[in-house]
């Protein structure tokens, strides 16, 4: 028989795991601290396990990684992993140094669902979601490539809807937050949503202190329907009001994600609209110019259009920040992650 890859599994299953091997429960708690915080597979090196233990853990399971086959490197340094799943979808993840940190940003599924149509990876249509296992090797896999202190900002923005695949990112984000697991502060996780209503409000309900941050990209609801067609489901009410109800609960800011497109939704009109919508939510906006990419038929602004916008927003929104593209030549930055598929690779503007 083959053996079962351990990876994904949770702290409940590695203590159901030791005690149907006829040991204690709480050597699976040790188990689950030698997977994910020591990074160690190898069961005979295990120390604190019983000889019997490991013997039986090695003849039923293993500890498999996911299968790295392609790394690109960006001039800004900013880094893109590509990983071939085990029924060989592909999945990417970057790595984008910010000083001495960095930011990895991580996906949740194999494609996407939600068909936005500025976006690569919503091009490619829905594979499936990822594992719980799936989504925390990818972590590991930058962990062994740079070390302990390469977890330092872990953002689910990658190929995907996450609250599309809530119960495997709940799960995922319990291993990657315990200080048992890869020990990463779970103020410094943020789960990025196009506006999946109901699922925001189950994640402030959930007692994980991750951050939110949702894909607005316009405050006027024909535009974001032409763009997101997602927000006919959930019109811009029902997401603000879910907006309000997650910064109350979980008592912090939520991040509205404002991608700016050359003529579409860049203009003071726009600015002042997304000023009045967002009044009274505790929040931050961050501008980002759109990357483009081939055969979508949308235009980046000038870096000029972009810091006009942001001037027009600063006197009537709280907090707003300009991001800059990261990766944009290895088709790392936003919007551009295809899974190597070459059909939807970014267009060179530069």
């Amino acid at each position: 028989m083959a053996k079962i890859n351990l990876l994904g599994s949770s702290l409940a299953e590695l203590e159901q795991i030791a005690a149907d091997l006829e040991d204690k429960s709480f050597k699976g708690r040790q188990l689950f601290k030698w997977l994910y915080n020591s990074g160690q597979y190898d069961f005979d090196k295990m120390t604190n396990l019983s000889l019997q233990l490991r013997k039986k853990l090695k003849q039923k399971y293993i500890f498999q990684e996911l299968n790295l086959t392609d790394k690109k490197r960006s001039r800004d340094g900013t880094e893109k992993l590509l990983f071939r799943l085990d029924d060989n979808k592909l999945i990417e993840t970057v790595i984008i140094p910010e000083g001495d940190n960095k930011t990895i940003c991580v996906s949740s599924q194999a494609g996407c669902a939600l068909g936005c149509r500025y976006c690569a990876t919503g091009q490619l249509g829905f594979g499936r979601d990822l594992t719980v296992g799936e989504i925390i090797g990818q972590l590991l896999c930058v962990r062994n490539l740079h070390g302990d202190k390469a977890l330092g900002n872990i953002v689910f923005m990658g190929m995907g809807e996450p609250l599309l695949n809530y119960d495997n990112l709940i799960a995922a984000v319990e291993i990657i937050s315990s200080e048992l697991g890869l020990s990463v502060s779970a103020k410094k996780i943020t789960v990025s949503t196009a506006g999946i209503v109901p699922r925001i409000y189950s994640l402030a309900d959930s007692g994980l202190k991750v951050n939110l941050a949702i894909s607005l990209n316009s405050a006027v609801e024909t535009k974001r329907w032409k763009l997101m067609p997602i927000a006919k489901k959930y019109n811009l009410d029902k997401l603000f009001e879910a907006a309000r109800y997650f910064a109350r609960k979980r008592k912090k800011r939520v991040t509205f994600e404002y991608i700016l497109f050359e003529g579409v939704n860049d203009s003071k009109t726009d600015a002042r609209k997304l000023a009045e919508k967002i009044k009274g939510i505790p929040c931050k906006i961050n501008l980002l110019a759109y990357n483009p990419v081939d055969g979508l038929g949308y235009n980046r602004p000038s870096d000029e259009q972009v810091d006009s916008f942001a001037r027009i927003l600063y006197p009537m929104a709280p907090v707003v920040t300009v991001r800059k593209s990261r990766g944009n030549d290895i088709a790392a930055a936003c919007g551009q992650l295809a899974g190597g598929n070459i059909s939807y690779r970014k267009r060179s503007r530069r």
